[in-house]
């Protein structure tokens, strides 16, 4: 028998570094366009009483990572801040990550236990990065994946398109058109 769905939503790096025209990895047009996509989520799980978990991407002043990319995310800086179009409410859950896998060194999965949770809904960015990295980890732990793909995106449109097929084509999440 299959087990009951028991949901949440994961709103991956949704946050001005990203998604502001002025951020520092500023993901283009196709980022500012995903905002209604991902609020329609939002106001769908909570009218559902769905979880709401925002990952944020969260990094000390000399992480590693800044050997690939322009330090962004940094800790207590505005490009950390979410952008003001979507902002958490007091019952949904803030997680913060320092790498592409929502799962690795957070306390993701701690947090999807305590809730009973078995299907993730991912939304945000990048398509082809952290929100990649992220259902897979996922998926890899028995979670079931949803990707509505007008909720995703990424700088790098071919990227962007790699990751949607290898999402639904390798690893098996169910992208939803809509």
């Amino acid at each position: 028998m299959v087990p009951e769905k028991k949901p949440a939503l994961i709103v991956v790096d949704m946050l001005k570094d990203f998604i502001d025209p002025g951020g520092v990895l500023y993901c283009g047009e196709h980022s500012r366009e995903i905002i209604p996509a991902v609020k329609r989520e939002i106001d769908s799980a909570r009218e559902k009483g769905i979880p709401v978990i925002f990952v944020n991407d969260t990094h000390a002043h000399d992480d590693s990572e800044f050997r690939m990319f322009p330090p962004h995310c940094v800790v207590n800086s505005e490009g950390a801040e979410m952008i003001p179009e979507i902002s958490p409410l007091p019952d949904d859950y803030i997680v913060k990550k320092n790498r592409y896998s929502a799962f690795f060194e957070t306390g993701l999965e701690e947090l999807l236990q305590r809730l009973e949770i078995n299907h993730l809904i991912i939304v945000g960015v990048c398509s082809n990065i952290c929100v990649l990295y992220t259902s897979a980890d996922a998926l890899n732990r028995e979670y079931s994946v949803e990707v509505p793909a007008d909720a995703v995106t990424s700088f790098d449109r071919e990227a962007h398109e790699f990751a949607l097929k290898e999402l639904k084509n390798t690893l098996g999440a169910n992208v939803r058109e809509n």
